[in-house]
């Protein structure tokens, strides 16, 4: 039986799925993109090539064999963006929940069903259909589960909104011990710089006591200043929108004093570094292009 534990983002890491670039299939069109960043390296003709994406994600692979990490790794499927496994289902304690995701990337679960098939099946939850939640709006942190959504009356119309209200109350009602708090993200469907696409676009928690912040991000002031009143001030590194953009906020935690990121996130990585945690840079600025990153790559099984 594999088992499962994740209740925060930074404990040290044991087991993880990790996305695949392998057979990405050709450029989308317009229409099939998910994402405005995606349609701006789509017209510009700088959409990432599978073989710089391929190196991208082995580099991320061997730094999670240097630090004993087990690796699982999504079947091949052909022609099929594999690489955002954080969107298709997440761990809270041990529950494994598999998202409600755009339907046609459903196949994306299949391809990890043979993980699946070694959880307890109790424990694996779909939620009901109205439900809609992606892992990269899902973070666990000291007891509270941070969720990212959009609370627009015009929700259907964003391909950018990935969670709503009925996945907030859904999962409040699942973990009722917990403080589930939502934010309100800013969307763009044709704007890069004005999407957060999902929560960790905008904000993540680093080491024991630190996070990540792009004020910009939240739609209501009230819920950059929960997270200041939550970590204070000091302990947050902000950054700007073009940071937002290149996705600074979207690293990886393999234990408290281990982050895997960007090699051009010179600013951050100084940041870190003097905050006393080890910084494994590796590029990732191709898989960037599709509007995420390191802690979309990746799904978290086991933490200590």
């Amino acid at each position: 039986m594999l088992k499962l534990n994740i209740k925060d983002e930074t404990s040290p890491l044991k087991k993880v799925i990790l996305g695949i670039a392998k057979d990405n299939g050709p450029v989308p069109a317009l229409e099939d993109a998910y994402d405005p960043k995606s349609v701006e390296h789509i017209k510009a003709g700088t959409y990432p090539k599978e073989p710089d994406m391929i190196k991208e994600t082995e580099a991320f692979n061997e730094v999670f064999q240097k630090y004993n990490v087990k690796v699982y790794r999504p079947e091949i499927l052909k022609d099929c963006n594999q690489i955002f496994s954080r969107d298709i289902a997440f761990v809270i304690d041990d529950y494994f929940f598999k998202s409600n995701i755009l339907p046609d990337r459903e196949k994306e679960l299949e391809a990890i069903e043979y993980i699946i098939k070694q959880m307890n099946p109790a424990k694996v939850i779909r939620p009901p259909e109205e439900v809609h939640i992606e892992g990269g709006d899902v973070m666990l942190w000291d007891g509270h589960i941070f969720i990212g959504t959009y609370k627009g009356a015009d929700y259907s119309h964003f391909i950018t909104a990935r969670t709503n209200m009925k996945g907030v109350n859904y999962i409040k009602e699942m973990f009722p011990n917990k403080i589930v708090k939502e934010f309100d993200l800013q969307k763009s469907n044709t704007i890069a710089r004005d999407n957060a696409l999902h929560l960790d676009c905008c904000f993540q928690p680093v080491g024991k006591d630190k996070a990540i912040i792009h004020k910009e991000g939240f739609r209501d002031p009230k819920d950059y200043d929960y997270l200041v009143a939550l970590f204070g001030k000091e302990n947050l590194f902000h950054i700007d929108k073009n940071e937002m953009y290149h996705m600074n906020s979207n690293i990886f935690s393999i234990a408290p004093d281990v982050v895997v990121s960007e090699r051009n996130f010179t600013r951050l990585n100084q940041w870190l570094t003097s905050c006393g945690i080890t910084v494994e840079e590796i590029p990732y600025a191709e898989i960037a292009k599709q509007e995420g990153l390191l802690r979309c790559s990746t799904m978290p099984l086991l933490r200590e």
